[in-house]
């Protein structure tokens, strides 16, 4: 039987090459990308990365938690995404995307472009557009190594969970596209929570497309788990038997946006589709008295 788990897992990685195993016990994960290019200390680059970090984690006018932002010109152009998760509060943002920027520049001192995953945020950059694109790579799994009763009946419930708050995450605006929620307490088992997040540049599609995939990736990586995390940089999920998450902040909609649309026409955060704020109570947990299960989703 050991030896099967370990050929599995051997097809497993060289089926998927760009994506790692983690512990949930490692509070974050970060990337170097040594094949695309290092900059020199105390050049243009370096500087305008400096600069670009730091006003991206102090900057105070944005409230919502995205943050994307170039700086300098030419070759030595920086482009910075700073996302965190969509119930963390403005301050605790600024503070996650700070100590990122420290440990970041700290663990990938010359490469010009480079990912780091925390709990509550990711930050990104690169001398590359990033912008408007779907990037599912690289792509990491976090897991819970306490397994699940009921294997079969957790994942159906998991499933529809994570699927429905899919669909309420890439509905979201050009400042938030992000949902969670929770199962109610099943029959042999706890209640399952659920987020899921796309950074909020990329379209309705495009987020819809990236949760898909990063969804279909559970079985993968935490399937008969009680919690686990799939990371990519432009989208995540996340799911345990306890409450991970928050009240979301409702944002204001914008009085001078046009109507929702999925076309984003800003990098910089400053053309907003509207945002609703509401919950909804769906049915997702099969019994015998009632043959559709509930859930509840927060955003």
């Amino acid at each position: 039987m050991r030896m099967a788990g370990l050929s599995s897992m051997l097809i497993l990685f060289l089926c998927f090459p760009f994506l790692e195993f983690i512990s949930l016990g490692n509070a974050q994960k970060h990337v170097c990308e040594n094949g695309s290019g290092n900059y020199t200390a105390n050049s243009t680059y370096s500087t305008n990365l400096n600069t670009l970090l730091s006003t991206l984690s102090s900057n105070t006018q944005i409230n919502y938690g995205f943050y994307n932002f170039s700086y300098g010109q030419n070759t030595d152009t920086v482009n910075a995404i700073g996302l965190c998760r969509g119930d963390v509060e403005p301050e605790k943002c600024r503070s996650c995307l700070n100590s990122s920027r420290v440990d970041l520049t700290q663990r990938c001192p010359y490469q010009k472009k480079a990912i780091l995953w925390s709990g509550e945020c990711m930050l990104r950059y690169s001398n590359d557009t990033i912008f408007h694109q779907m990037e599912t790579s690289p792509g990491f799994y976090w897991w819970n190594q306490k397994n699940v009763t009921e294997a079969d009946q957790f994942n159906e419930v998991l499933g529809n969970l994570m699927k429905s708050l899919r669909g309420v995450a890439a509905s979201g605006d050009s400042r938030r596209k992000y949902a969670a929620g929770e199962s109610e307490k099943a029959l042999n088992f706890q209640t399952i929570y659920g987020a899921v997040q796309c950074t909020p540049d990329l379209s309705q599609q495009e987020c819809y497309q990236c949760l898909d995939g990063a969804i279909e990736d559970i079985p993968k990586c935490c399937g008969g788990k009680v919690g686990g995390r799939v990371l990519r940089p432009s989208c995540n999920i996340r799911f345990e038997t306890f409450s991970f998450y928050g009240t979301t902040t409702t944002l204001d909609p914008d009085p001078e946006a046009p109507a929702p649309s999925t076309n984003i026409t800003s990098s910089q955060g400053t053309s907003f589709s509207s945002q609703f704020s509401f919950t909804i109570i769906i049915s997702v947990h099969p019994n015998k008295q009632d043959p559709k299960p509930h859930f509840i989703i927060h955003f």
